[in-house]
């Protein structure tokens, strides 16, 4: 058993069931609650099928798909930050706000990595 926190004591596949049942809640939240997060799913539905139309090697196809779900996994990260942010407090703070800004950030670089990636490779 894990000392440090009671909730890390399962083991085995109950460690895996439990760990899968906190990743499908993660996206409820993240859906139910974060606007941005739709959005990122919105364009993930309308690209990731586009890309199967394309005429991309196996190889564009995959980097294409790849990036376009990591623009997911930056938002699901931002978002779990400013649940962190908000939670400690909701008042004004520099701290609070570079951490928020930085998030975005990250999200920024992520689209613009999608919008950089899908250019190169259908540029003629």
């Amino acid at each position: 058993m894990n000392s440090y926190s009671p909730f890390k004591g399962k083991t085995g596949v109950k460690r895996v069931l439990n760990a899968t049942q906190y990743s499908i809640d993660g996206f409820k939240a993240a859906f139910q609650n974060e606007a941005a997060f739709r959005q990122i799913v919105l364009i993930n539905i309308v690209l990731i099928p586009i890309s199967c139309f394309l005429n991309v090697s196996r190889a564009e196809h995959a980097i294409m798909v790849a990036v376009c779900l990591f623009a997911l996994i930056v938002e699901l990260f931002n978002s779990a930050i400013e649940a962190v942010v908000d939670r400690v407090s909701l008042d004004k703070h520099p701290l609070s706000k570079n951490a928020k800004d930085m998030g975005s950030a990250a999200q920024f670089v992520a689209l613009s990595i999608i919008f950089f990636t899908w250019l190169i490779i259908l540029w003629p």
